[in-house]
């Protein structure tokens, strides 16, 4: 049974990467009732927290129902990271993780996300340093490297466990493919397989079916998975592994009485955190899956993608209900 610092977790865990705009509390609340075992904010700026920037303030809401919960944090700047941690520590996380995966462009041309496997001397000695400054378990995500041929994740993940990280995710794909092609758990596994390995290593990237996770467990031995992509708009994904892991069936997809009511509860749960206007706007992205699969559902989904106010989307839900209730899905 894998553990992070002195958190004990089921056999083979399944955990909410930290997605931007995504992994906010209302959402981890969703996975959370569907069996995530441990959900991550979103990527939080350490630059942003140590100027107070609102925005990465509030990202700092974590809530007792959703423990055990990590805060990620992201920067290339010691003193800032050093400083970031006293700022989270207060929001009383049970996990401290570090991003070192984020490809996105803005981020890695200050040095941070995936943009220090440009420098793993750096990557370890700020782990190292952060490890010191606090009593929280340090967990990292990374990916496999800045290209195909930088690729030392067996090295590095090492080096970081020696310092003491507690826990690492692995994401299969290198800076330079972004999320193209296909992901690569062959050097996950590497990682596990490597016999001065003693913590848990997660595999993450292209978990978008339970047999995608099974493969995961069972042909490369990883801990457990992180699941992104697959769980926007569809927080029942984790359910379904885990019955799939027990039955070897697939559950029967959630009814459109039960997409509605997510849907209906997620808005809500959005609006009363961040208010109406940014509830609407960011809840938006989640629509597509909620409702995936409905024939000639456009006009539908375009009220909820292009309504400013939520009374409409309200209305755009009842209608949805009202129109294909008795619609069935087949199996996934």
């Amino acid at each position: 049974m894998p553990k992070i610092g002195d958190i004990q977790l089921p056999e083979f865990p399944l955990l909410l990467a930290p997605m931007e705009d995504v992994s906010d509390p209302p959402f981890r609340a969703l996975c959370k009732e569907q069996g995530a075992d441990v959900v991550y904010t979103e990527f939080i700026s350490s630059e942003g927290l140590i100027r107070d920037a609102a925005k990465s303030v509030m990202k700092l809401d974590i809530y007792e129902k959703e423990r055990p919960v990590g805060i990620q944090i992201f920067g290339a700047n010691l003193e800032s990271m050093l400083q970031s941690v006293a700022i989270v520590e207060k929001s009383n996380p049970d996990i401290i993780d570090i991003n070192f995966g984020c490809p996105v462009k803005k981020v890695v041309s200050k040095g941070a996300g995936a943009g220090i496997l440009k420098d793993i001397d750096l990557m370890v000695s700020l782990t190292e340093a952060m490890v010191k400054h606090t009593n929280l378990p340090i967990t990292v995500k990374t990916r496999l490297g800045w290209d195909d041929d930088s690729i030392r994740i067996v090295e590095v993940a090492e080096r970081l466990q020696d310092v003491g990280c507690k826990a690492i995710a692995i994401h299969g794909r290198t800076r330079a493919q972004m999320y193209k092609g296909d992901a690569n758990w062959a050097p996950i596994a590497d990682v596990k397989n490597n016999q001065r390995m003693h913590i848990p290593v997660f595999g993450n990237g292209d978990v978008n079916t339970p047999e995608a996770a099974m493969k995961m467990r069972d042909e490369y031995g990883l801990d457990g998975a992180m699941i992104g992509r697959a769980s926007i708009g569809y927080p029942w994904f984790f359910n379904e592994v885990k019955h799939f892991f027990k039955t070897g069936e697939h559950l029967a997809p959630p009814t459109i009485q039960e997409r509605v009511e997510a849907a209906q509860r997620h808005l809500q749960m959005a609006i009363d955190w961040k208010g109406e206007q940014l509830g609407v706007f960011e809840t938006r992205r989640h629509y597509t899956n909620y409702f995936k699969g409905i024939p000639n559902f456009k006009e539908h989904r375009m009220k909820m993608v292009t309504s400013d106010h939520s009374e409409d989307v309200f209305k755009a839900f009842e209608e949805v209900l009202k129109i294909f209730g008795d619609y069935e899905f087949g199996s996934i």
